[in-house]
């Protein structure tokens, strides 16, 4: 009779090991997937929020842009956008480089009488004109199509 169970337990057993080894394989997987959606989360938040409304603070009469940063992250690279600063020098942007904000760098104490043609680069407003709407006029000479929707015009970043 022992010779009997004995193949029965074995079975048991191996039906048990082969459920042991499907659920960690299975478990194994998940974490993965996890680790990845997790991963690409961390990624995305890198790329920073969705939309930022710039306001210079304290000004007089302020004209907030909302600029939608996602969608400019859809046709340009970081590069094209962001840089730093080194001794009152801009220097290009590099991979994980922190992107504070604009103003903490363009402000007057930062960069007290620095000009970039007529635009005052010690204002968030001058910065903002130099490097957004500069870009703007650019990309519509390039693409007259894009002056029928008046990227070129303030009240593409400025609401009315």
């Amino acid at each position: 009779m022992a010779i009997i169970i004995l193949p029965k337990i074995i079975i048991i057993n191996e039906g048990v090991n082969l459920m042991i080894r499907k659920a960690l394989v299975c478990g194994a997987a998940a974490v993965f997937l996890l680790c990845g959606l997790i991963n690409t989360g961390f990624a995305e938040d890198k790329k920073g929020p969705e939309t930022i409304t710039l306001t210079a603070t304290g000004s007089a009469k302020p004209k907030p842009a909302v600029f939608p940063h996602k969608k400019h992250q859809e046709t340009l690279k970081c590069t094209d956008c962001h840089h730093g600063a080194k001794d009152g020098k801009q220097v290009p942007y590099t991979e994980g480089m922190e992107i504070g904000k604009c103003e903490s760098c363009h402000n007057a104490k930062v960069l007290a009488g620095k000009t970039k043609g007529p635009l005052k680069l010690d204002t968030l407003k001058g910065a903002g004109h130099g490097n957004c709407l500069e870009c703007h006029k650019e990309m519509v000479k390039k693409d007259p199509a894009l002056k029928d929707k008046k990227l070129d015009k303030c009240t593409t970043c400025h609401a009315k």
